[in-house]
């Protein structure tokens, strides 16, 4: 209600992460124009000895926005952590992740967290004594997630996860070639228009609304000055919706806000970092300069 009642008219990206909007963001990460994907699974396959080295071996693995883990499992492997912590808003994907995994890993201690990590989250003490200090924890928010938070609210998500764990693997995506990323979010199978769509969808099925989905449009596009990609849902015509019982108007070619993906230098995200109480101690990145790993330490 709040976001649809502003001049811009916006929504947070995590409501897209119904059942359905979680499969759908599983088959953008296996489009071919979506490069993120591949270019962190390729830097740590690449560096996955270094990584393991600076995350710890039995170390207690905490994953924000776990989704399906396909990255995960590359680390659990060469982990072995006491306990894995999945955190995810989608009850759906945060299940099925957890299921696949101890299938995967049956020696594997998995203590899921249902969570919204935009605001604070208290996890779970740890399981062994050794891991009693935040020490023993690390943090893994992989996939360029933190890109959805704008610059103040990833500033306040590093600072919580500081007083959760002593290091953090922090995925970002490097800025780059505007048509690459253009590419990216404007895929030719439609699948990333679905995804967007999807969430008035879901407006409709929970909230009573009465979005005709054929009378909105996908568009993303990127936005230089600001560093970031932008996704919104362009109205097609004049019309008016109703949510909950209130009603909005929209003129044509008035859109909802719906998604930002903000782009970092490797320095860029350093000092972001640093500001919310991280030493940047590694960086690792694909062979063609497309994604970074980010190793921090807490201060």
């Amino acid at each position: 209600m709040a976001g649809l009642s502003l001049p811009q008219k916006a929504i947070p990206p995590k409501y897209f992460y119904d059942a359905a909007g979680s499969r759908l963001f599983e088959r953008i990460c296996r489009l071919p124009e979506y490069y993120v994907t591949r270019a962190e699974l390729s830097l740590t396959r690449l560096h996955i000895a270094a990584i393991a080295r600076f995350a710890g071996r039995g170390c207690e693995l905490v994953e924000y926005g776990s989704g399906e883990s396909m990255k995960t499992r590359l680390l659990i492997r060469a982990l072995r952590p006491a306990a894995y912590l999945p955190v995810d808003i989608s009850a759906a994907a945060l299940q099925q992740a957890a299921k696949q995994l101890a299938q995967d890993f049956p020696w594997l201690k998995i203590v899921p967290v249902l969570g919204d990590f935009s605001r604070p989250i208290e996890l779970p003490a740890p399981r062994a004594a050794r891991h009693a200090s935040r020490a023993g924890r690390v943090v893994y928010f992989p996939g360029s997630t933190i890109g959805n938070l704008d610059p103040e609210e990833a500033h306040a998500f590093l600072a919580m996860t500081r007083d959760q764990a002593g290091r953090m693997l922090v995925g970002v995506d490097l800025k780059k070639d505007a048509n690459v990323l253009h590419a990216a979010y404007n895929d030719s199978r439609g699948v990333t228009a679905a995804f967007n769509l999807n969430i008035l969808a879901r407006i409709n099925r929970e909230l009573g609304g009465d979005f005709d989905l054929r009378r909105f449009a996908h568009y993303a596009f990127y936005n230089a000055p600001l560093g970031r990609i932008e996704m919104h849902l362009v109205s097609l015509a004049r019309q008016r919706v109703r949510v909950a019982g209130h009603r909005f108007g929209f003129e044509r070619g008035e859109s909802i806000h719906t998604e930002n993906s903000y782009k970092y230098s490797a320095e860029g995200f350093r000092a972001l970092a640093a500001a919310a109480g991280y030493t940047g101690k590694r960086l690792w990145t694909d062979r063609k300069g497309l994604f970074a790993l980010h190793g921090l330490t807490a201060v």
